[in-house]
This record gives structure tokens, sequence and C-alpha cells, in this order.
């Protein structure tokens, strides 16, 4: 289904979900991935970046997203330190979430992960990379960075961009995330190669889009270039909540009506 998509006009989309309540929500909305994204360390449990997230708590999300039984298919994020160390780590990870409900595994990185992305894809499971702005790097890219504004083959550099698309394709992934970088790059690379490109932060002329669903919602106060506000949930829930002190406070609620006799 995602592979027959490659440019089409019918674009992909992609939302995280970390929980069965969202994940049957995101899914009604009719999207064709979700994605358990690690970035659950950023919106749900406070941390400012995903590198504390483990495979443990990575799993426990999965489960709950694979309990509201989506149409959508479920993406499981490799969280840091979970498949870097060798292939072999990486492929029993991977294994892991796929027990838990994925029915695919996304991982950072590009040239450096062509064998970890083979060793994957040959026990099966299909892989999605991520490359340009990678989270999981923030040490090394000295913060959330736009990449591939610089000519270069070093890390970040355009050529290497290039070429991390194009060893993530030939590792056998079935698509990839390219977050953080110029329109232009991001055309390129995906008029370039033959698996689909998801889009964030990558202009409109890749195969599909991802977002953060807390950021949809408008229940993160985070206002990102990338990144669009298409509710405001957070404003709503705050009113609620203080309709609900507010009725407390003053003996409206509850009334008899929700009262048993």
């Amino acid at each position: 289904m995602v592979i027959a998509r490659k440019g089409s006009a019918d674009k992909l989309s992609m939302i995280t979900a970390y929980d069965a309540t969202f994940a049957r929500i995101v899914d009604e909305s009719g999207v064709d991935m979700i994605l358990v994204g690690d970035s659950v360390g950023s919106v749900v449990q406070g941390v400012t970046t995903t590198i504390p997230v483990t495979l443990e708590e990575m799993e426990y999300h999965v489960k709950l997203v694979a309990r509201a039984n989506p149409r959508a298919l479920i993406v499981g994020d490799l969280p840091f330190g979970s498949y870097q160390v060798n292939s072999e780590q990486a492929v029993r990870s991977a294994i892991r979430l796929v027990k838990a409900g994925a029915a695919a595994v996304k991982l950072e990185g590009g040239v450096t992960m062509f064998e970890t992305i083979a060793a994957i894809s040959r026990v099966d499971i299909p892989v999605m990379g991520h490359i340009g702005l990678t989270p999981q790097s923030y040490h090394r890219m000295g913060g959330h960075r736009v990449q591939g504004r610089v000519d270069g083959r070093e890390a970040g550099g355009k050529e290497r961009l290039l070429e991390d698309a194009h060893s993530v394709e030939q590792a056998g992934a079935f698509s990839v995330v390219i977050e953080g970088v110029p329109r232009t790059l991001a055309q390129e690379i995906t008029q370039k190669i033959s698996i689909p490109t998801i889009g964030i932060g990558a202009g409109p002329d890749c195969d599909g889009q991802v977002l953060v669903l807390h950021d949809i919602l408008g229940l993160t106060q985070s206002n990102l270039k990338f990144t669009r506000q298409y509710a405001n949930v957070r404003k709503v829930s705050i009113d609620a909540c203080k309709q609900f002190v507010n009725e407390v406070k003053h003996g409206v609620w509850p009334d008899d009506d929700h009262s048993f006799h």
C-alpha cells in the first residue's frame, strides 16, 4: 500500500499516537500510518529530547496503540540505544516492537545504518528510514538544526543527505522520513529514490507528510515553523476543567439528575 503510492497525487499521511484512545481518533481520520514515535518523550513524558526514551517504554506504547486495532499501519520507533550497538541488537529490538503490535519499525540514520536496515529487512520486518534532522543526534547536531543547507559529504551536508537517502533505499527500507531539510533538497531526494518519502519540515514535494498529534491538536505550546495547529484542544480542555472546578466550588455539581436514588 505505502510503496504503491510513490509518486502518486494521493499523498501519504502519518500521525503520531501513543495510546488506544488517541489511536482510535487518529485512525477514524483515515490516516495511512500511525507512528508510535519516540517523540512520546517530549510530548507525554516531559523530557526535552527523545534520547531518554527506552525500548521498554516504546513496547508499552506500541501495545496501547495496537489495542485500538487500527486500520492504519502501525510504525514503531526504535529509540536511542536500542539499535546503534550492532545489527543483532537492532534485529532483537525490532522483533520486540513487532511482538508488541507494530507492523513496521522506524530508525534514524543513513549511510551508517545500511547494515542495520538490511539486517532487520532480512527477517521480514519492514523498515522506515529517517534522515536529515534526526532528533536522536541532538548532541552531534548541537540541537535541532536544519540539515542540508551546506554542500559536503560530512554529516548534515547536502551530498551526504543524498547518499543517506540512497543508502536507506538500497538497504531495503520501504520508505524514509525526511526531516528539517530545505524544500529543494527534499524534492531532489524524492525524485531520485524509488521509495516513498515522508516529509516533516521538508516542504510539500515529498510523497507524504507526518506530524505529531499533540501539535495538530494544539496540546503543546511549541511554535515550530514546520508544525501546524489544526485545533486548540488545550484551551478547550482548560476551559472544561475550569467549569468543573467552578461548579464543584459552588455546589452546582453533581446535581440531582446525576445522583443515585
